[in-house]
């Protein structure tokens, strides 16, 4: 076999195995129904302390329950969810939840909180790892129109290092006051 032809099989054998185009089966009915109690079946969360899942990347999704599982990220509720899923499953429900639309929440910031947020948001640089839009990418999640409460709960348990599955955020956020992080999330829920 020439080597470009190798070459091409082993890029396309790497491509096809990559978690973020890993093909999970099916999510099983009452995980997700179980999910759902929470993080709301039309994804919308049924309370503003939950996230929403609906329209994260896949290969993030799974990483997060990866993390709940190992303890990286401290979290009573979802450790217990988690504990007895396997890999499969995990994937399978990173994929459900990655290929459903992003809910509109309806919220707005306060309008005379925005040049502290932007003037934050901008320090941090956090539109090189969450985009310019806020969106997201495979590795870092969407912000914009998440749940403001939620944000700023995670932000802060960052900061406080109660989060440990990236120490960059947990350094970057202590540099931030409380009053910050509460504008920041406010006006990233507001996108």
């Amino acid at each position: 076999m020439s080597r470009a032809l190798w070459a091409s099989v082993v890029g396309a054998l790497l491509f096809l195995s990559s978690p973020s185009n890993a093909v999970a089966g099916e999510a099983p009915a009452e995980t997700l129904a179980l999910c759902a109690d929470c993080h709301g079946e039309a994804g919308m969360p049924t309370a503003t302390e939950f996230p929403i899942l609906w329209g994260q990347e896949f290969y993030y999704l799974y990483v997060q329950l990866k993390d709940f599982k190992a303890g990286r990220r401290a979290n009573e509720i979802m450790g217990g969810i988690v504990a007895d899923l396997d890999k499969e499953t995990m994937q399978a429900l990173a994929q459900h939840f990655s290929e459903q639309p992003w809910p509109e929440i309806g919220y707005r910031a306060p309008a005379d909180e925005e040049s502290k947020a932007l003037a934050a948001l901008s320090a941090g640089q956090c539109v090189q790892c969450h985009l310019g839009g806020y969106e997201g990418d495979s590795r870092n999640p969407r912000l914009a129109g998440q749940q403001a409460d939620y944000l700023e709960r995670t932000m802060l348990e960052f900061k406080n290092k109660v989060r440990l599955n990236s120490a960059a955020k947990g350094s970057l956020l202590a540099s931030y006051s409380d009053d910050e992080i509460a504008a920041m999330a406010r006006y990233l829920a507001g996108l």
